[in-house]
């Protein structure tokens, strides 16, 4: 499960402090310094009682023409500061079954019983209500290919627990894996998200916990919606493109998202049944075995 923090300070800081004073010294999630540090002032932020409804409040009246240099805001997160060379911070909204826009919407709009691991690390921290509730598993990264289906034996429950006000813990990238439940009651937990460039690039995955296997793939990159868009225009570059990046990418996913893009623009099944066997002698274990589910479902 994630790692919990347990570190106590009383003292109160406003939103640009924390941003500043995070900023000076980066944050690096492997370093115990730059961590502690950055859990610091999470904690110190979260001490501050009114700044979350004094901004929201401020940015309503506004009309968000004022938008924290480019902050986005949507019916649950509320993204806090302008991003940051590794960091940025956001406020989550979670809310109970209870809530209307739950009924409305259904729990799948907030990740809601949807097992998953990230590719970024991040601090969070209860800062108002009961908090959600998570199952939480822990898995190892190095042995998935990520291929729908695929057995992840090291994957096993550990705890379900829950974001309590003032509980600090530090989610790891491709290590911890939960399930979120709903919250008891309407909560908000503060975050610090690391970010780095070679994130886009970096799997992020869904789980099937009941037979402990992959259930699919989380957050395509823009870049994979540029490229189906681009082949299914039909222009002569963007097949060729789509060709040496189904054959060349070093990212085995961008590698299948090229064969899938072409294989829309074949004629028949025959066809399509043949671009999915070259993709299988293609050199990617994920592309080969998804390659071979692929001409199951043509051949069934």
């Amino acid at each position: 499960m994630p790692r919990v923090i347990e570190l106590a300070d009383e003292r109160i800081a406003d939103l640009a402090e924390a941003c500043e004073a995070i900023e000076a010294a980066g944050f690096d999630p492997g370093d115990e310094d730059s961590l502690h540090h950055a859990a610091l002032w999470l904690r110190r932020l979260g001490n501050n009682r009114s700044f979350l409804g004094d901004l929201l409040i401020e940015q309503l009246a506004q009309r968000h023409r004022d938008d924290l240099g480019g902050s986005a805001y949507s019916p649950q997160v509320v993204v806090l500061s302008q991003p940051y060379r590794d960091f940025y911070l956001r406020a989550n909204i979670w809310p109970s079954p209870d809530e209307h826009m739950v009924r409305a919407s259904g729990t799948s709009a907030f990740a809601i019983g949807l097992p998953h691991d990230h590719n970024f690390n991040f601090l969070t921290l209860g800062y108002f209500g009961p908090g959600y509730w998570s199952d939480y598993y822990l898995y190892d990264y190095e042995e998935v290919v990520g291929w729908t289906g695929e057995p992840v034996p090291s994957l096993r429950f550990v705890e379900r627990s829950r974001l309590e006000q003032g509980k600090l813990m530090l989610y790891r990238a491709h290590l911890d894996v939960h399930t979120q439940l709903p919250a008891d009651a309407l909560s908000v937990s503060l975050n610090v998200m690391h970010s780095h460039g070679a994130q886009g690039w970096l799997d992020q995955y869904r789980f099937d916990t009941e037979s402990g296997t992959v259930a699919g793939l989380l957050g395509p990159p823009p870049s994979e919606a540029f490229l189906r868009v681009a082949v299914g225009l039909g222009g002569a570059e963007a097949l060729d493109l789509a060709e040496r990046f189904a054959q060349h990418h070093p990212s085995d996913r961008m590698r299948l998202a090229a064969w899938d893009a072409l294989s829309t623009q074949q004629s028949d099944q025959a066809a399509r049944d043949a671009l999915w066997a070259r993709a299988e002698t293609s050199g990617s274990r994920l592309v080969e075995t998804e390659a071979r589910m692929r001409r199951a479902e043509l051949a069934g």
